[in-house]
């Protein structure tokens, strides 16, 4: 089965297109095969935006939503949080041309930006707060790499928010960024789901 990480699927292109609702904003998605939770925001991405939207409520700056998918998290911080500038970065290829869409269509695209990059490769800018759901099958490496990267590109006093299940990794994620930041809080739990807040 051809994974969300690839750079360019060769699976039949189809597009789908859902509506969803956080409190009382709704959001319209396009989506397609070959990319993450096509048929819905997974619930790890949406307690991410909830923490943030909650901790976050004045922020003004620049946030990166690293491997982005078609782009909810970003999307939806675009639209929430009226002073953030959102870069969408992702390695798939039909992804990111879902989250150009995705800007379009719930009207943000004038403060939201994609990029085409593995990991930190083609991302030269830093940022006030990235925001990132990991791509936990592409393995401990990848995953570890975008910690690594998501320091040396925050701002200081810049915010990393990371969603992860415990089963998934929570503890070893944990432990990697309060080696890279010397801090790591948990900002929120539920369900088995960690969000985690560094900060630089």
């Amino acid at each position: 089965m051809e994974q969300y990480f690839t750079k360019n699927p060769t699976t039949q292109k189809e597009i789908y297109k859902f509506d969803w609702n956080l409190g009382k904003d709704r959001f319209y998605f396009y989506t397609s095969n070959s990319v993450f939770s096509k048929n819905g925001v997974d619930f790890g991405s949406m307690l991410l935006v909830e923490t943030v939207i909650k901790e976050n409520a004045n922020f003004k700056g620049n946030i990166l939503d690293l491997g982005c998918g078609y782009g909810p998290i970003g999307v939806m911080l675009a639209k929430l949080i009226e002073n953030a500038n959102v870069t969408m970065s992702d390695v798939n290829e039909r992804a990111l041309e879902l989250a150009k869409m995705n800007a379009e269509e719930n009207k943000v695209k004038a403060r939201v930006k994609t990029l085409s990059s593995s990991a930190f490769e083609n991302i030269n800018e830093n940022f006030d707060m990235i925001v990132t759901n990991p791509p936990i099958r592409a393995g401990k490496d990848v995953v570890f790499s975008f910690y690594e990267g998501a320091y040396e590109h925050l701002n200081k006093g810049g915010h990393l928010y990371v969603v992860i299940q415990k089963k998934q990794g929570a503890p070893s994620t944990k432990e990697k960024l309060e080696s890279l930041f010397g801090n790591c809080e948990t900002a929120e739990k539920k369900s088995g789901y960690f969000i985690f807040r560094a900060v630089k």
